[in-house]
């Protein structure tokens, strides 16, 4: 599968997607930075940086400040895919955000989807 279309799609352009998901759950953008901050080690200085600048999925986990080691507690499946089989290792950490913003909409609490 040529995932290259994907990673080159900005973050920026996704992200409201990531919000209006989690908003219209009664969820929060503040949860969804939370969540955002956990994996990746961004903050709110950095992330609006990203935002603005429009940079694409790839740069955005290459120049992720500190990606999370406990991410590979997140399992589960996620657009046909377990995330924890995929073998891709940039299309691994774009679905382990697209799951923790699904278990965001589904309700979960904010320790279980941190994995605290």
């Amino acid at each position: 599968m040529d995932h290259t279309r994907v990673y080159k799609m900005s973050f920026a352009g996704v992200y409201p997607h990531y919000i209006t998901k989690s908003e219209k759950k009664g969820r929060t953008k503040e949860e969804v930075h939370e969540i955002i901050f956990w994996l990746t080690g961004y903050d709110e200085k950095k992330l609006k940086k990203v935002l603005e600048t429009k940079i694409d999925f790839e740069t955005f986990f290459d120049k992720a400040p500190k990606f999370n080691p406990n991410a590979s507690m997140i399992k589960g499946v996620i657009c046909g895919y377990r995330v924890e089989d995929i073998e891709d290792s940039l299309m691994q950490k774009i679905r382990y955000l697209d799951k923790l913003i699904d278990e965001l909409a589904k309700g979960k609490s904010m320790d279980k989807i941190l994995r605290k």
